[in-house]
């Protein structure tokens, strides 16, 4: 099937037909949808950011601490940058930061993107079963496009970019937009994150959280499964999330 990838600076949609019923093991489970962060969480690439900040701001005549790299994992570009300017004192405007610091990412994942450990066996159960799922980034538009080229846009009936919700991470309108696109109940929900700040957004808009702490820890709660890695997280195990739900 061909998908397009859609003009920035809107949600993006891919139609899908075609997909066999639900298996068995959804019995009469209330998974209404499946949402998944992306970096750190389906793509390896936290480091990446970290490693292009450093070189950014030794280009500009500042050495990061690595104690900050717990501070700016997972959060939107406007924070974490603007952190980092406070805490450098660098010379040079948030915007223009912003720029360099997508213009180093994209750059550094032309020649590779790294899928975490079961990424890839993940979306294609989700897709072949026909389960509404929508990447849900605080990445930037530019960046989630050229990250969906190598994910595979036909896994996604909707993808939502940082740039393009009123207040991303750790604010809730990121998911409650995924939920209104794909016209499902967040408490139906089922959302995959990696850091607080992500797990912290899916919380506030009423979603479950399956955290699969990539940087720092990340402790379990109500609402929220902890697991090592994606490959203890299947269609089975994300409907049985649901068993409280009426």
């Amino acid at each position: 099937m061909t998908s397009t990838v859609p003009a920035r600076g809107t949600l993006s949609q891919t139609l899908r037909s075609g997909r066999p019923q639900k298996p068995r093991t959804a019995g009469r489970s209330a998974l209404q949808a499946v949402f998944l962060d992306m970096d750190g969480t389906l793509v390896d690439t936290e480091g990446f950011w970290w490693d292009i900040e450093v070189e950014v701001f030794a280009s500009l005549g500042h050495t990061l601490d690595d104690s900050w790299r717990h501070v700016v994992v997972g959060g939107p570009m406007t924070r974490s940058a603007g952190f980092l300017l406070e805490a450098t004192g660098a010379d040079i405007p948030l915007a223009e930061l912003t720029v360099l610091l997508n213009d180093g990412f994209e750059e550094r994942i032309a020649d590779t993107l790294p899928l975490m450990p079961g990424a890839a066996r993940l979306l294609a159960e989700l897709s072949e079963y026909g389960i509404p799922t929508a990447l849900v980034s605080a990445s930037h538009r530019r960046i989630i496009d050229r990250v969906l080229t190598s994910l595979g846009p036909q896994h996604f009936a909707l993808s939502v970019a940082g740039d393009e919700v009123p207040r991303t991470k750790p604010h809730p309108d990121p998911y409650l937009a995924a939920s209104a696109g794909l016209g499902v109940d967040p408490l139906r929900c089922a959302v995959v994150e990696d850091t607080a700040t992500g797990v912290a957004s899916a919380e506030a808009a009423g979603c479950h959280v399956v955290a699969v702490p990539s940087v720092a820890p990340i402790e379990a709660a109500a609402r929220r499964t902890v697991v090592p890695s994606l490959e203890a997280v299947d269609l089975a195990f994300l409907h049985g999330l649901m068993t409280e739900v009426r």
